[in-house]
């Protein structure tokens, strides 16, 4: 049995520097609050919940859930590195699309330390242990943050392979600034031309600058999913639904191809992509709007390509010709995406789902992509899992 599964209320709080936000339990359950009411629903009425998060004891879900409601509903708690949030989205919409719950809660919230990231284990191996000999090999530097020897030695590949300027990157990163001007939850407001990206400190010579890295965020995001018969009985919004989803772990090529490219993803981006795609009946032309994961600008041109949106090696042309904005092809990040919306690891992803829902909604304010219909949500965590989600406005 397989049921339709709609996106019934969404909630986001503000993002915010490190420091100056509330404890992980108060934004995940202000996150909760808001898609309950968006959903126009009390907790009481969700059957399952999966809350999302990546530094955190176990059971934090619970301490954030705790504030809204105590009903003794399953609550699991995931951690897939950054494509968490997502994550738990999959297995909310699994659980009502299977028909073991016709209402399901996915919630996501990071209250992050400044700086790069860090491992909170240092007496065992750690996750990445083969993906970082692979990094060393090939990337070298290594006083330099895990994080942007992985990206930007993706990026730098790239710049080998098929001749991208670095000013490419620098376009992507402007354009995020320009998009999140127009989303007051972003944490980054100020917009930057491509010549103040290019001129900003150097964090690799010739490589990357450091606007062109995500900066570490706190946040709180949440989705309410549930069956189309709950739905029409209990006469909830049923003009988003979820039409295809997949989430892919790393292959083979990640590792045994020995191209950066491949270490960071990209072949789970393009498995995931085929297979949301397949199961939507929809293709990269048929999509209006995309959230993807733009964690280094170097990562928001390489999924252009995973995606299928060009060809590999093509994903300079796509930004030179515009096609990634209003009035090109595509709008990808209208949030400002993780570059200048943030980046808080477990709300990422569900943050993501947030925007592209109001896109579809047509509620997305200056930031709405007009006659948006189909959108697309992709969402990547190394080590590895790669989330892809593919939204369909539903005329009433």
């Amino acid at each position: 049995m397989t049921s339709k599964v709609f996106v019934a209320g969404v909630g986001m709080i503000p993002f915010r520097k490190p420091g100056s936000s509330g404890s992980y339990d108060e934004m995940g359950a202000q996150a909760v609050q808001q898609a309950l009411a968006d959903a126009g629903i009390g907790y009481e009425a969700v059957q399952q919940a999966y809350a999302g998060y990546v530094y955190g004891d176990s059971t934090c879900g619970q301490k954030a859930l705790y504030r809204v409601g105590m009903s003794g509903i399953p609550v699991l708690n995931v951690n897939n590195n950054c494509a968490t949030g997502s994550s738990a989205l999959f297995l909310a919409r699994q659980a009502v699309q299977s028909g073991a719950v016709d209402v399901a809660l996915a919630v996501g919230f990071e209250q992050m330390n400044p700086g790069a990231l860090k491992s909170a284990w240092t007496d065992r191996a750690p996750a990445l242990e083969r993906a970082n000999q692979i990094v060393d090999e090939l990337v070298g530097n290594p006083d330099m943050p895990k994080a942007i020897r992985q990206f930007a030695g993706a990026g730098l590949a790239h710049m080998q392979k098929y001749g991208t300027r670095l000013e490419t990157f620098a376009k992507i990163r402007a354009k995020a600034s320009r998009h999140a001007a127009r989303n007051p939850l972003a944490v980054f407001r100020n917009e930057v031309t491509t010549e103040e990206v290019m001129a900003a400190p150097m964090l690799w010579e010739g490589v990357i600058t450091r606007l062109m890295a995500c900066p570490p965020t706190c946040g709180g995001a949440a989705a309410i999913v549930v069956s189309e018969d709950y739905a029409r009985r209990h006469g909830l919004r049923m003009d988003v639904q979820i039409t295809g989803q997949a989430m892919a772990t790393d292959l083979p090529s990640t590792y045994a191809s020995r191209d950066m490219i491949r270490v960071v993803g990209f072949d789970m981006t393009r498995l995931a992509a085929q297979r949301a795609y397949e199961e939507a009946g929809v293709g990269p032309k048929d999509v209006d709007v995309i959230e993807l994961h733009d964690c280094f600008a170097q990562n928001e041109l390489l999924t252009y390509e995973g995606l299928g949106l060009c060809a590999e090696g093509e994903g300079a042309k796509l930004v030179d010709d515009g096609d990634n904005t209003y009035g090109g092809r595509w709008v990808t990040n209208p949030s400002g995406g993780l570059l200048s919306k943030g980046h808080p690891l477990g709300a990422t992803g569900l943050a993501q789902c947030y925007e592209l829902t109001h896109q579809m909604r047509g509620t997305a304010q200056d930031r709405q992509v007009a006659g948006a219909r189909v959108a697309l949500q992709h969402n990547l965590g190394l080590g590895g899992a790669g989330v892809v989600t593919i939204y369909q406005k539903v005329s009433a």
